[in-house]
């Protein structure tokens, strides 16, 4: 496993990290008092960063109705060596893996902005994943898990599990390694 850049206030993927993050999880389980998912972000060691501005002509988040749609985001916090360029070539599945769980924060930033409250949510309904990858990349779903897991870990199983593509593509803006976009159902106000 590698250790995340501290640049990202990530918190390292580590066999007490993943401890961690199954014991957020069993207050939903076991009946307890439920943990809000910014409890859930803190305890991941997870501080949602200031999303950057779009970088074209477009929001970040659009809500409609109880839906609020997130354009397609990259790593927040600018690009580097460390998030851009092809998964499979230039980083790792598990070095991927990563970048899309820190695209997953940078989504869950956007969304705070949105929404305010988090706890509004009330089913990611879906995520679409885009990795940078040479042709004969074939793992993609192992890349977007790292976004898939994050929102698992913040919102549990109840609410996290999604319908979801994961592909490959040639290019993406900017060179950036991974590009998500995700669509979120509000509980009614």
């Amino acid at each position: 496993m590698i250790s995340p850049s501290p640049r990202y206030g990530r918190a390292p993927r580590t066999l007490a990290g993943a401890l961690a993050g199954l014991f957020v999880l069993l207050p939903l389980a076991g009946g307890g008092a439920a943990q809000t998912p910014e409890e859930r972000l803190a305890e991941l060691g997870i501080e949602l960063p200031t999303p950057d501005a779009p970088t074209a002509n477009f929001v970040k988040a659009v809500t409609t109705g109880n839906l609020v749609f997130l354009a397609g985001h990259g790593p927040c916090g600018g690009l580097d060596e460390s998030n851009t360029g092809k998964v499979g070539l230039d980083h790792t599945v598990e070095e991927g893996y990563e970048i899309a769980r820190w695209v997953g924060v940078c989504l869950l930033a956007s969304l705070a902005r949105e929404i305010g409250d988090l706890s509004r949510v009330k089913r990611i309904v879906r995520v679409f994943g885009m990795v940078n990858t040479p042709p004969d990349f074939t793992q993609h779903s192992q890349v977007i898990n790292g976004c898939s897991d994050l929102m698992e870990q913040v919102f549990g199983p109840e609410i996290s599990k999604h319908a979801r593509a994961a592909v490959g593509m040639a290019s993406l803006p900017r060179d950036q390694s991974v590009e998500i976009e995700m669509l979120v159902e509000l509980h009614d106000p």
